[in-house]
């Protein structure tokens, strides 16, 4: 299937390393043209030397000035945005008990206002150009809170509630908005996650890995490109009828419709 963006610009946050990177091969991939970003600049930029039409850039995007200076490199090097990818790591974990005032305002301005910060600088041109898609990359614990991930939830709900919002708001112009969430990939926040569980219940991590993909319908845990796939699609001209939705891609783990 052609995905129809061929050309089209995509920014996609966090991109040197996990689903950011494999959703930024994808769309590379299709054609697009991609602005990979990340606090880690060689890998950014290495990563971008692999790709057929990529350029990397250093950023911190809590800083302040972080989104404005990424859609600033991303237009000169190619242009409006036309795809918007918006993810970055999780915070720390840790369950409800546990945090703080301050662990809540962090997680907000880490998971919620880079985010936000961002759709408002590309927004106005996808509505004037009449196309745009902005894909928040976010977590399962959307529809099903996550134990021991209390501020992920948390923030990742909040940005969630804003992007449905939104979605009414543009799907008139042509701009679609949508997440997509992933269950258990093989990525390094998975090994995270996996550890931090394992100390918590006394067991290995071997032991818990394999307790947990036993856990997962499907039999085993996803794969990067597999989910990078599902997001390009959504970032696609066939997904043009698909927006306001969150999206599972977890294997069938959550247990609910």
């Amino acid at each position: 299937m052609d995905l129809g963006i061929r050309g089209r610009t995509a920014v996609v946050c966090a991109s040197t390393a996990g689903l950011g990177e494999a959703t930024a091969r994808a769309l590379a991939a299709e054609g697009a043209r991609v602005v990979i970003c990340g606090r880690r600049g060689d890998v950014a930029k290495a990563i971008a030397a692999e790709l057929p039409e990529a350029v990397g850039v250093e950023i911190d995007l809590t800083a302040p000035d972080g989104p404005a200076r990424l859609i600033a490199a991303a237009e000169e090097a190619f242009g409006p945005v036309d795809i918007l990818v918006l993810n970055n790591p999780g915070p720390p974990p840790g369950g409800s008990s546990d945090i703080s005032d301050t662990d809540i305002v962090a997680a907000t301005e880490s998971l919620v206002l880079p985010h936000q910060r961002l759709v408002s600088l590309v927004l106005p041109g996808m509505r004037e150009r009449g196309w745009g898609r902005i894909l928040a990359l976010a977590s399962i614990g959307v529809v099903a809170p996550i134990p021991s991930l209390a501020l992920s939830n948390i923030g990742r709900a909040a940005l969630a509630g804003y992007l449905k919002t939104l979605a009414t708001e543009v799907a008139g112009d042509g701009v679609t908005v949508n997440l997509l969430l992933p269950g258990r990939i093989a990525t390094a926040r998975t090994v995270q996650m996996n550890t931090y569980r394992a100390a918590k219940e006394g067991v290995g991590v071997e032991e818990f890995a394999a307790r947990a993909q036993a856990a997962i319908p499907v039999g085993r845990y996803g794969k990067p490109d597999e989910f990078g796939a599902v997001a390009a699609f959504l970032c696609s001209e066939a997904a043009s009828y698909i927006t306001g939705t969150a999206l599972r891609c977890d294997g069938g783990a959550v247990p609910t419709l």
